[in-house]
């Protein structure tokens, strides 16, 4: 077989086609057939050559999307903003409707894998470690009072981005209303009040 030259543009062409069939299918509807198909002309060795699953495929797309729309990143870069207002920054961010977003959700339906529970178990646990950092800063400006940097960047990770998944813990639209305003309250009496009236806006309009 001829060595690939361009390997990085294959792999592109990989992620492209199968962030597509994610979006519009669905992760569990789509097949790596599916993804070759797309390619129009790939064929399954040069897939295989580059990613053993489906699942490293999706693991890819994830941390290069996520690194493309870095929010922690791009709230390091506002100088002008403290430890506390970068945070809120971070939130809001969530909200935006960025393809990350969207694949973060179209994931929801692999709850009930095993493996994708570890793979979140080990991606919240490196997003913790990123509002910790921006805790500490708080900290050190006095926007946030806190002795518990890591404790609480943990704990906000823990309800916001387990707690509060319908697919772990099933729930109505008003529990899950709910829990997000018991959120708020834990974290403003924890002395992290990062869920501030504009949060709960956005909150409200994408329930």
């Amino acid at each position: 077989m001829p060595r690939n030259k361009y390997p990085e543009e294959t792999v592109q062409k990989i992620l492209d086609a199968s962030l597509k069939l994610f979006l519009g299918k669905g992760y569990e509807e789509t097949t790596v057939l599916d993804i070759i198909s797309e390619m129009g002309g790939l064929t399954r060795g040069a897939f295989y050559h580059h990613f053993k699953s489906k699942e490293e495929v999706f693991d890819a797309l994830c941390e290069k999307l996520f690194s493309e729309t870095n929010p922690f990143e791009k709230a390091k870069s506002h100088k002008e903003l403290n430890g506390l207002e970068k945070l809120k920054f971070v939130l809001k961010t969530s909200f935006d409707e960025t393809e990350h977003h969207q694949l973060s959700i179209a994931s929801m339906q692999l709850m009930g894998s095993p493996a994708f529970l570890k793979k979140l178990i080990e991606s919240n646990q490196e997003l913790a470690l990123m509002y910790q950092e921006l805790i500490e800063e708080g900290m050190q400006d006095g926007s946030i009072r806190t002795e518990h940097a890591k404790l609480l960047a943990e704990l906000f990770v823990l309800l916001t981005n387990f707690w509060s998944i319908p697919t772990i813990y099933p729930m109505t639209t008003e529990e899950t209303w709910e829990k997000f305003l018991m959120i708020k309250d834990i974290m403003d009496k924890s002395g992290l009040p990062v869920i501030d009236d504009e949060i709960v806006e956005l909150c409200k309009e994408n329930a």
